[in-house]
């Protein structure tokens, strides 16, 4: 958060009355967070104290290794996992890791079998750790919210002569930023931007060679998207310094994880450009959250709408605290997100009540779902599928679901809560993060029996599902 806001340990350090080397050892876990400390910084980034509850976010995740059958039967109780996460958390964060290397070592041992077995060719070694899980928790950590990025966006705005503040003035000029960066470029930083034919590079959006200056793009990129790329490789190469700042984070341990992050970070600056903080932030109140509204008010596609409401997570001017998830059809989870507080399943199957997932069976359409989970935590989610075209006729199309939500307190903030009973949690679907996690035996698409549970199939008994308990 601090980074993130632009300060240094010393102004930190500072603001709080205390010496910058007792908060160097305290960002560096060698200090522990006094209740007076913790209190002060809550004021400071006018954030609720749980913001600082990193072990909050750790015990589900470590809930979730230890159901595995790897560790064989009988789960620690909740009050065993409290009690390692409290005492070791560290020991906790490395054995989700290792777990997390482990499973990945399992898949592609999986693949590399497979592909032998039905190739009879050789094939090389893959990574054991995905670089994709390393920036999902450093975007988690970081609130999805990079003060720095924001003001270098609304900078380069206004060095374009582009408002950043009256969304309706953005809106009328959205026509002109991408001819207006294009013409920037070259003038500024010597880039030429062009243009090349779906049958010269048929699988390339976007390549920069460094040695010719050329910025080249697919002719079929839709506007909204060829403009955000163009933003994102003007990050890339202006602020390669400050995107490599911000990647220097614990929890990206590998290369391929700093090189994710500096691409996402990029894309996070193209996003600021082209919806700008303060009007979208206004835009997105007075239309209450209508994505599909917005996204033709700024000229961005529906993920690039939800993905910018997701970072509106400025101290004192916050939007609506949402959780995003974006899967294929065959239930990959590629991106996640959750200010909600809602938990997302890493290392097994989400839990297929989620109407994100149903959003396959209407495409185009958006759904609307009021949800609770076993907790009794009550959540209002939109979710809608979005396709992508990058070529001619004969190049596959890549459909995926987007799911945007919130706790249902902040529901009737949203258009899409109109005619819905918000309140109604009889109503809402019952739904979990994953089978092993979730107690609800009378579910009728389990997959897993739940780990609370045990296994109780009985031979002479059949409910919704082989894993349900027998009625008394």
């Amino acid at each position: 958060m601090r980074k993130a806001r632009g300060l240094t340990q010393v102004e930190l350090a500072r603001r709080l009355g205390i010496s910058a080397s007792y908060l160097n050892l305290i960002e560096h876990q060698q200090r522990s967070l006094t209740a007076s400390l913790l209190l002060r910084l809550a004021k400071e980034f006018e954030v609720e104290l749980s913001a600082f509850d990193a072990e909050d976010a750790l015990l589900p995740d470590l809930a979730e290794v230890l159901t595995d059958p790897v560790f064989g039967d009988g789960p620690p109780t909740q009050a065993e996992l409290q009690g390692l996460v409290d005492a070791s958390p560290e020991l906790a964060r490395r054995l989700v890791k290792l777990f997390r290397a482990y499973r990945e070592a399992s898949r592609s041992a999986d693949e590399l079998a497979g592909r032998i077995y039905d190739d009879h060719q050789e094939v090389g070694p893959t990574a054991t750790v995905l670089a994709t899980e390393e920036v999902s928790d450093f975007i988690q950590r970081e609130g999805n919210y990079f003060d720095v990025l924001e003001r270098k966006a609304d900078a380069l705005r206004s060095a374009l002569g582009l408002p950043t503040e009256d969304d309706a003035a953005v809106t009328r000029s959205r026509g002109l930023l991408e001819p207006r960066l294009v013409e920037y470029m070259r003038t500024r930083l010597g880039i030429e931007v062009e243009l090349h034919g779906q049958r010269k590079r048929p699988l390339t959006l976007r390549r920069y060679d460094v040695d010719t200056k050329r910025l080249s793009l697919a002719e079929v990129l839709p506007d909204s998207t060829r403009t955000f790329q163009v933003a994102a490789q003007y990050a890339l190469i202006e602020h390669d310094e400050l995107l490599s700042e911000l990647a220097r984070h614990r929890v990206l341990a590998s290369v391929g994880g700093v090189r994710l992050a500096r691409m996402v970070l990029a894309n996070y600056f193209a996003s600021a450009v082209q919806m700008p903080y303060a009007a979208v932030r206004k835009a997105a109140v007075r239309e209450r959250y209508d994505i599909e509204l917005l996204g033709q008010r700024f000229g961005a596609s529906f993920e690039q709408v939800c993905h910018r409401l997701t970072s509106l997570r400025r101290p004192s001017d916050e939007g609506i605290p949402f959780h995003m998830i974006r899967v294929d059809i065959a239930g990959n989870i590629s991106k996640r997100f959750s200010a909600s507080g809602i938990r997302f399943a890493r290392f097994a199957g989400a839990c297929p009540r989620w109407n994100v997932f149903r959003a396959f069976l209407s495409p185009g359409v958006i759904r609307v779902q009021t949800s609770v989970m076993p907790d009794g935590q009550f959540f209002f989610c939109v979710a809608r599928t979005v396709q992508r075209a990058h070529g001619d006729y004969r190049v596959p199309r890549t459909i995926q679901a987007i799911g945007l939500g919130c706790k249902a307190e902040h529901a009737r903030e949203m258009i899409y809560s109109d005619g819905v009973d918000v309140d109604a949690v009889d109503g809402a679907m019952p739904i979990g993060i994953t089978c092993r996690l979730c107690e609800r035996t009378d579910c009728e698409q389990r997959a897993f029996p739940s780990i609370r549970s045990g296994a109780p199939i009985d031979e002479h008994y059949r409910g919704p599902s082989p894993y349900a308990l027998p009625e008394p």
